[in-house]
């Protein structure tokens, strides 16, 4: 028999009558809580983080689409411990019907451990690099919008001078040329000089430019972003 699903309201910390819109913000605090570039490249949390990040993504992909989350919630709700709702009791012969219509794969087919189509992306992802790849290009959209949000992006999600600012802050007072939009080639560090040019290069997505930056700049963005988004979920 196939191993229950991995439990990925669990995951993002939700109950499984969450609203899509619920599913959404859920996803930023978590995806921003444990992103790695939260550590430096050589930290020991990073492997962890990393797969960490790895299974927030999967179960974004999984809950974000009507279809897949419906799909999963039949499964998950199938196996004890993982009851939806009101759980199996009292639920009608049509819905345990539907139930015994879900595919159960044995483990190690598809993606993760269970094998179940919407693991590691629906299966999409055959390896760790595919893990990876996958989880950055889907955190890379909704990180966009984010900084669109607390202005660190405008309406083309390309950055702002706030966002050169916060960036800028990492190496000092030398970076205040980035702020005023001054060309990054009389910039007199070195520093300045590849933030310069990075800057310089018209046109690039917000989020392309934050994996062009500097590791102790991602740690010092995703720190900002995080602050933001965590104080209006509080507020």
């Amino acid at each position: 028999m196939a191993a229950p699903p991995v439990d990925y309201y669990t995951t993002l910390e939700l109950p499984s009558t969450a609203s899509q819109q619920q599913v959404r913000d859920a996803y930023k605090k978590q995806a921003l809580r444990h992103h790695p570039d939260r550590v430096p490249a050589g930290s020991p949390e990073r492997e962890t983080r990393t797969k960490k990040f790895q299974q927030i993504n999967d179960a974004y992909y999984t809950l974000s689409d009507s279809s897949r989350r419906k799909e999963y919630d039949l499964s998950r709700d199938s196996f004890h411990g993982f009851a939806s709702g009101s759980g199996r009791a009292g639920r009608g012969k049509a819905e345990e019907a539907a139930d015994e219509e879900v595919p159960r794969p044995e483990p190690g087919v598809g993606g993760m451990p269970g094998g179940f189509p919407w693991s590691f992306f629906g299966g999409k992802a055959k390896t760790e690099d595919d893990a990876n790849k996958y989880s950055n290009e889907q955190f890379g959209s909704v990180f966009e919008e984010m900084m669109q949000d607390e202005g660190l992006a405008d309406d083309q999600r390309q950055p702002t001078s706030a966002f050169w600012g916060v960036v800028g802050a990492v190496s000092g007072g030398a970076m205040g040329f980035i702020v005023a939009n001054v060309p990054g080639a009389i910039a007199g560090t070195v520093a300045g000089n590849r933030l310069g040019a990075i800057r310089d290069k018209r046109g690039k997505s917000v989020y392309s430019v934050f994996q062009e930056l500097e590791q102790p700049e991602k740690m010092r963005l995703l720190s900002e972003l995080a602050q933001k988004v965590f104080a209006h979920a509080i507020g």
